[in-house]
């Protein structure tokens, strides 16, 4: 397969700057996640990677060859749409064999080959039906079938899995992983939603108004995220974020929130100003004796846990805990929290304070 490099990748539509001198490394094998809301560049990012946009400065690197200016023809990969992209006049078989009829593949060859891909992709039974009367995830296995025949260096896929329904589309992202662990394929794959990219992922780059926000293995940007955004958007409830002024010294293992000494991973570099504290919801705990206090605003329950929320001096705070757990509303109550999880942000930049617990692991773009 392929290692991918991305040097100072940039992408400019007249005045507007799409992509913003993005670097990052796709290693051979990887399955790897292209992430972030819509419009942040992912997407415009993929497409400079297959040839399907040209950038405006910098390089993309297959396998040590600078591809940046070569059509997608000349780069060995295979592209999966979101819609399937099929030929409604042609039946599943033509459609699979139809990448190796254009390369002149003799016709033996090609139905060995697409002998192997329908039974890999368990699509034997369709293979002379019309691909207008699939269902979805069938179309679906059709797209792959057409990207995998050929044997490319990368397959690149962008929201392959977004027009299908939800419980389709969990089942189909299983089989997706699978198939990539069988081919050891390198994976480049583009998505909005943090819960399948976390799923699927090896590695994951998070995207933000066309900057790389942070990037490498899934536990690592949830554990540790090097931003804010990343905190906000990665997590389900999110990391909460709690506001204050103050001043953390190198060194120092512990800061003042407006009176109250919380105790951190200790710093590695100097802090002053706005900061906020990120703790994840299942890192606070209740206690009566602690200090720092709020007040219940809402209870949700959702099975086997419950989320609690509580409003503070410094926002609200979601809380993850035992669906048992019963607190009333307007009830104030004690939290504490994990000091060896927690994050400080410089509020303003929105940048991830360097701590002994997170440093040789927050990838900045």
């Amino acid at each position: 397969m392929a290692q991918i490099k991305i040097n100072n990748l940039r992408k400019d539509f007249g005045s507007f700057n799409a992509v913003k001198s993005s670097t990052f490394t796709i290693e051979d094998g990887e399955f790897f996640m292209l992430l972030g809301p819509s419009g942040c560049g992912k997407t415009t990012t993929l497409r400079m990677m297959a040839g399907l946009e040209l950038p405006s400065s910098g390089e993309i690197l297959i396998d040590g060859v600078d591809v940046s200016m070569k059509p997608a023809s000349q780069r060995d990969i295979a592209f999966v749409f979101q819609m399937f992209a099929l030929y409604p006049h042609m039946n599943v078989r033509n459609n699979i064999s139809y990448p190796l009829k254009s390369q002149g593949m003799p016709r033996k060859q090609i139905a060995i080959k697409v002998a192997e891909i329908a039974d890999v992709l368990g699509i034997n039974d369709i293979l002379d039906k019309p691909v207008g009367g699939l269902s979805g995830g069938d179309r679906q296995r059709v797209a792959l079938g057409r990207a995998i025949v050929r044997d490319p260096k990368a397959f690149f896929m962008d929201e392959p899995l977004g027009a299908l329904d939800a419980e389709f589309r969990e089942h189909m992202s299983e089989e997706l992983r699978a198939l990539h662990d069988r081919l050891n394929a390198t994976t480049v794959y583009v998505t909005h939603d943090q819960l399948e990219a976390m799923q699927m992922g090896d590695k994951i780059v998070v995207m933000n108004h066309g900057v790389v926000e942070q990037f490498g293995v899934p536990q690592q940007i949830y554990d540790w995220p090097a931003t804010k955004f990343v905190a906000q958007f990665i997590g389900s409830p999110a990391m909460n974020l709690l506001d204050f002024n103050g001043k953390i010294e190198a060194g120092a293992s512990s800061t003042d929130m407006n009176g109250i000494s919380v105790k951190i991973p200790t710093s590695r570099e100097t802090l002053q100003g706005n900061l906020s504290l990120g703790v994840r919801p299942e890192h606070v705990h209740f206690s009566d004796s602690a200090p720092f206090r709020g007040r219940v605003v809402a209870s949700e329950y959702l099975g086997t846990t419950r989320i609690v929320t509580l409003a503070t001096p410094q926002g609200d705070i979601k809380v993850r805990t035992s669906s048992s757990t019963h607190m009333d509303i307007d009830e104030t109550i004690g939290l504490e929290f994990d000091a060896r999880t927690l994050t400080v942000f410089d509020a303003d930049r929105g940048h991830a304070l360097l701590s002994e617990a997170n440093e040789g692991v927050l990838n900045r773009g």
